[in-house]
């Protein structure tokens, strides 16, 4: 089974993250699976609908959305919170 995660990063890039193909650093959040998804709090040109649909058009079977907020040493940390997602 093919496994899709979403990042939903709260906050708005206060630390200068804007694209999210440049985050070189997913590495770090020792994520489980074949394909992610970065949405940003706060941009509306690409939120968890679309990320959704991106990974499901790829053919992920399962598809986890998981929090993420942006630390002061400007990296990604996990919440540890985790969205359900129905539909």
């Amino acid at each position: 089974m093919k496994t899709g995660v979403i990042v939903y990063v709260l906050g708005k890039g206060e630390y200068g993250f804007t694209e999210p193909s440049s985050w070189e650093f997913l590495g770090d959040l020792d994520l489980e699976a074949d394909k992610i998804e970065i949405v940003i709090s706060g941009e509306g040109k690409f939120d968890v609908m679309d990320a959704w649909w991106k990974l499901t058009a790829k053919g992920m079977n399962r598809i986890v959305c998981v929090l993420a907020e942006i630390t002061n040493d400007s990296r990604l940390r996990l919440t540890g919170r985790e969205l359900r997602l129905c539909g």
